[in-house]
Order: structure tokens, then C-alpha cells, then sequence
């Protein structure tokens, strides 16, 4: 079996699957979630001081990565650790509760 369309049927198809994929495309990736920051950055955006935060890190008490030497902090982890320290997703910090 064989079907013929017109072009002005498949201009309708696409815009009906533009319709219904563009608000999956632009609400799936918050790029602002994915920043990392850097000491100074999360000192500022805590309001805290950098030392603050020096020691938070080296007692294990905040979210973070190494990138080379340097630690940094995925916003979206920081925001859910400031509310609720103990959430299941930052269990792959191995946190200190102290």
C-alpha cells in the first residue's frame, strides 16, 4: 500500500509535531542548574565568606567536585543541600553530618 502526500499535508505534520515537541525541548534543560561554581562564587551566592566555605569543604560537610585540583559546586546539589542537607541525591558526596 501507497500513500501520497502534498506538500501542504506534511507542512501540517511537521508544525503539529513542532507544536508538541518545542515545549519538551525548551523547559528539559535549565543550563543555569548544570553552573558550576568556584569558592568565591559560592561564597557569594551563600553570602557567606570564602573561608566559610573552605572549611565546609574540608570537613566534608558540602557538595562538591575536584575539577584538577580545584573544588567546585554543582549549583542544582547546593541548592538542594541548602534545603534538606540529608537528601538522597547527595549521597554520592559521602557528606560528614557533623
Amino acid at each position: 500500500m501507497k500513500f501520497e502526500l502534498e506538500t501542504e499535508d506534511l507542512e501540517k505534520i511537521a508544525n503539529i509535531i513542532v507544536e508538541r515537541l518545542e515545549p519538551l525541548l525548551n523547559n528539559s534543560h535549565n543550563s543555569k542548574d548544570d553552573e558550576l561554581m568556584d569558592i568565591n562564587g559560592l561564597a557569594e551566592y551563600l553570602k557567606v565568606k570564602p573561608s566559610w566555605v573552605y572549611m565546609k569543604v574540608h570537613t566534608r560537610q558540602i557538595p562538591f567536585r575536584k575539577v584538577g585540583k580545584f573544588p567546585r559546586f554543582p549549583k542544582k546539589h547546593i541548592d538542594l543541600w541548602t534545603l534538606n542537607p540529608y537528601h538522597p541525591d547527595l549521597s554520592i558526596y559521602n557528606l560528614n553530618s557533623d
